[in-house]
């Protein structure tokens, strides 16, 4: 994962300039540490900072076309760059790198070449021809770009915000899916699948269909010049990215390479806004020791193929035997070949927070709870008048946030709303229990997780006590229909 910086339309055009622009990626520089480079043309500046993942040795960046007239500065990983190659063989490339081949597909197509690149990216490209450019970030938004404009009239884009907070009067977060174009002189979507206008899909479920595009999912990801591993927090499906990445390591190029046994390392949705929550996280949690974590549940063929399957297939019918992610438990419940142990394929989800142990978020209660005092949280209103924390936990984190990004700006790129189980907000409207339980465990999730909060369980940070009825006995399914009786 690197970082990439633009500023395109700059007044200034100084050395002095160039020095600062190099000053603010090297904010950048976490994300990657093995290179820095910078293009300047014009009034316009591309930088980068690079992590070295495919061709180490010649793949630096800024990249660019035959004759450097079209220069690009990317964050992200082409999964299908050999494919495109393929297609521009009348084109020269000068490195190995999956990302050059974005210089020569605009050289090709023009604009409209966003969505014949299958992986995850962001990246500015700047025609010298003219001095139009485009962004561009990837369908669901797995890396971070965002945009700025400064008060000279210059348009800035960067991988994380605090390359652009000193310089920019304004900053937002660029939408997934979208291309920047100056031409058009905004954003324009590039990312239309079938099941984007939310019409309810009616495929019916083939769960060898759903398997194969999953494997082929994470075989492509496989794709590195360095070593890799798996993250393995031992839920269902960082064990299947590992049982199929197992199954099917050796005889690749990868494991040629650096060998056919797979390192694990195990540490302790809407889908609309994933680049706004889960990506965001993983990616700057990740980026910021230089490791570069790919994700193959949002590769875009097992998308399509998952979110038009009809949805009466992927609702929890206990009647039938049938737990959260059925579809995907179904998929890979092959007697003959097990991909997992039983116990494992059908284990109860947890969220994350909670599946690293409870202590982990019950530990973060409790440190916000000793910094955080009632009065502050009741005075939350007047401190933080913009998406007011509720919570001791989030008045502590907005604390933090805001000794580093005070501008109103950065406060606009963080949802806000109450959130149930690391959820959105839209879903506190699918049950009214839900609503009471501001709190980020999968066990505010009451009447589904076998080990919710208990009867009157301290749910609140402290302060609050929420009580739910509990006397009864919840079941939980294992192998497609056996049932185990589990004390509430």
């Amino acid at each position: 994962m690197c970082g990439i910086l633009a500023a395109l339309g700059c007044i200034d055009v100084s050395q002095a300039k160039r020095a600062r622009i190099l000053e603010l990626s090297r904010r950048l520089r976490h994300r990657g540490p093995d290179w820095s480079g910078i293009s300047h043309h014009g009034n316009c500046f591309l930088a980068h900072q690079r992590l070295a993942i495919v061709d180490p040795t010649s793949g630096n960046q800024p990249l660019y076309n035959e004759d450097k007239t079209i220069v690009v500065t990317v964050n992200g990983e082409i999964y299908n760059h050999e494919e495109l190659r393929t297609k521009l063989g009348s084109h020269k490339f000068r490195t190995r790198s999956d990302c050059e081949v974005i210089a020569h597909l605009y050289e090709a197509y023009g604009e409209d070449f966003v969505d014949m690149l299958d992986g995850m990216f962001s990246f500015v490209l700047l025609d010298t021809r003219d001095n139009s450019f485009i962004a561009a970030r990837d369908a669901i938004g797995i890396t971070p770009l965002y945009t700025g404009w400064g008060i000279d009239g210059s348009i800035w884009f960067a991988s994380e915000m605090k390359a652009l907070n000193d310089e920019c009067e304004r900053f937002e977060c660029f939408p997934p899916g979208h291309i920047y174009s100056s031409k058009l002189g905004g954003y324009k979507r590039w990312y239309n699948p079938p099941w984007f206008s939310e019409d309810i899909p009616s495929t019916p479920y083939d769960p060898l269909v759903l398997r194969k595009a999953f494997e082929q999912a994470v075989l492509k990801r496989l794709m590195a010049d360095v070593p890799f591993g798996v993250l393995l927090s031992g839920g269902l499906d960082s064990s299947l990215v590992a049982a199929v990445a197992s199954r099917y390591l050796a005889g690749t190029e990868v494991a040629r390479q650096w060998g056919a046994k797979l390192h694990t390392f195990c540490i302790g949705l809407q889908i609309k806004s994933l680049h706004l929550y889960d990506c965001l996280r993983a990616n700057k949690s990740t980026a910021a020791w230089g490791v570069e974590a790919r994700m193959p549940f949002l590769d875009k063929e097992f998308i399509n193929i998952s979110m038009g399957i009809d949805p009466e297939w992927k609702m929890v019918r206990p009647d039938l035997g049938r737990i959260e992610k059925w579809i995907l438990r179904k998929a890979f419940d092959d007697v003959e070949k097990p991909y997992l142990p039983k116990h494992i394929l059908y284990r109860q989800k947890e969220q994350f927070s909670d599946g690293v142990g409870y202590s982990w978020i019950d530990g973060l209660k409790e440190h916000a709870a000793n910094h955080v005092t009632n009065m502050m949280l009741a005075n939350a209103k007047y401190i933080y008048p913009e998406n007011t924390p509720t919570t001791k936990e989030a008045y502590y984190y907005r604390m933090i946030f805001e000794r580093f990004f005070p501008q109103n700006a950065a406060r606009l790129t963080v949802p806000g709303g109450p959130s149930v189980a690391c959820s959105t907000a839209k879903a506190l409207e699918w049950d009214a229990a839900w609503s009471r339980n501001p709190d980020p465990s999968g066990r505010a999730a009451l009447g589904v997780h076998v080990d919710a909060y208990k009867e009157d369980a301290d749910i609140s940070n402290g302060d609050e006590k929420v009580s739910a009825d509990f006397s009864i006995k919840k079941e939980k399914f294992l192998d497609g229909g056996v049932k185990v009786a589990v004390d509430g």
